[in-house]
């Protein structure tokens, strides 16, 4: 049976069991089981074994559960709350100053936590009902909760960035360097399409009625001791991570420690929140580790079958320029996103696309923060669009989830150009981690 008829049986197979409800992570690691024992018999046992053992080993997988216990700890210390303040009234009474300060809070969690769904649920607790209260546009308040949100896949330090890293063999310090940059790009173009649409019609955002945000600008500075925790615990992650003091998982390790400290500094460490925080890392990782079991363990079965190699050449021998192979790529990534978990797609898709980025003469740092914003898109985009899901358990009363996936559509068309943006000018990703690592 040739490897193309192999191909197409295993895609099915794949579909079919998820069809039936079947977990992700079951689903490929049964895939992978089965192909195995048909063409390896008993012993193909051993190879899967091997294949995911190989990967479970890496340290720095290890930063992933430091990063999740980091961002559950401060989604219950309260320093969303104390940040949103202080952005609030540094914002003034600049129409649609709430909805910016919102992208603006949204990119400082990310670059606290890694993580997105923490931090989108955060964001619709604070920020939603404060511009419905203040009668902003229902569409423009969700669509920029959800996007500026998706930035933790990008931002530094993201977990996407890590696993990606892991699959592609690259380096974290370096793919998270290249993220920051377009990370700040795509935020920018969200904060200019909110001030361009309040602009053109006022309506949309009303003035924030705060009495502080009246005061003159220097007085309203005394306001930003809630955004002081934050910065802090930006730059010794970070700042360890960029200068080589620590490797990404003991940067991941020192955050997990400085998010307890701020709880207590914020008075809301106790055993309770302790508890909640490990059952919700352990519920989070345990799930990843189950994806990554299944999708590594499908893709190294496949690749000794010789698929990956089939799909290599078959991507590299398309008579069109580079640069559409790479878009080809993203297409495929996007359509992916449909039905599969990011982890996922990560694990399956990233063994074959790495090689043929190199092979075509490309940086696979830059291809990884062109995945990253691909995963972001993922996020927002129906039928499953996690960040969606993950913001209607929060919202408001009336706010159904049709009313959310219309609402984000705007802003994956933003999150488009923002990729293409990447895509056609390297240098945006690029010149970061050049100038810092040569």
């Amino acid at each position: 049976m040739g490897i193309e008829v192999v191909t197409l049986l295993i895609v099915l197979a794949l579909l079919a069991l998820m069809a039936f409800g079947i977990p992700l992570g079951v689903t490929t690691l049964t895939v992978s089981v089965v192909t195995a024992l048909l063409y390896y018999g008993i012993d193909g046992l051993f190879l899967v074994a091997s294949n995911v053992y190989h990967v479970l080993e890496k340290y720095e997988l290890v930063a992933v559960p430091f990063f999740v216990f980091m961002a559950n700890v401060l989604e219950r210390s309260g320093i969303a709350h104390a940040l949103f303040d202080s952005m609030s009234i540094l914002g003034g009474r600049a129409r649609g100053s709430v909805a910016v300060q919102t992208c603006v809070v949204a990119v400082i969690l990310a670059a606290m936590s890694g993580i997105m769904g923490g931090e989108i649920v955060m964001l619709g607790l604070i920020a939603l009902p404060q511009m419905l209260r203040l009668g902003y546009d229902r569409n423009l308040s969700i669509g920029i909760i959800c996007a500026a949100g998706a930035l933790a896949t990008l931002i530094p330090p993201s977990v996407v960035m890590i696993v990606y890293g892991l699959a592609a063999q690259v380096s974290i310090t370096k793919l998270f360097a290249a993220g920051a940059v377009p990370g700040m790009v795509l935020a920018a173009i969200y904060i200019t399409y909110i001030l361009i649409r309040c602009r053109l019609n006022p309506a949309l955002a009303p003035i924030n009625d705060i009495p502080e945000t009246a005061l003159p600008l220097h007085k309203r500075l005394k306001y930003l001791k809630g955004a002081i925790l934050p910065f802090i615990l930006i730059g010794c992650v970070l700042g360890a991570i960029y200068t080589g003091i620590t490797t990404v998982t003991e940067a991941a390790a020192m955050g997990a420690v400085g998010a307890m400290i701020v709880a207590a500094i914020l008075k809301q460490f106790s055993y309770r929140m302790i508890r909640d925080a490990m059952r919700q890392t352990a519920l989070t990782v345990g799930s990843i580790i189950w994806l990554v079991l299944g999708a590594v363990s499908l893709v190294g079965i496949y690749n000794l079958i010789g698929g990956v190699s089939f799909l290599t050449n078959f991507l590299q021998g398309l008579e069109v320029p580079p640069l559409a192979v790479i878009a080809i790529m993203m297409l495929i990534v996007m359509v992916l996103g449909t039905f599969l978990e990011w982890i996922a797609i990560i694990f399956i898709t990233v063994p074959i696309f790495a090689p043929v980025v190199v092979g075509l003469g490309y940086d696979p740092v830059w291809f990884g923060v062109l995945f990253a914003m691909n995963i972001q898109i993922y996020y927002l985009s129906p039928p499953f669009g996690p960040a969606c899901f993950f913001l209607k358990s929060v919202a408001p009363a009336g706010i159904e989830l049709q009313h959310i996936f219309r609402a984000v559509l705007p802003f994956i068309g933003l999150q488009v150009i923002g990729m293409a943006l990447i895509l056609f000018f390297p240098q945006l990703a690029l010149w970061l981690p050049n100038l810092m690592f040569g």
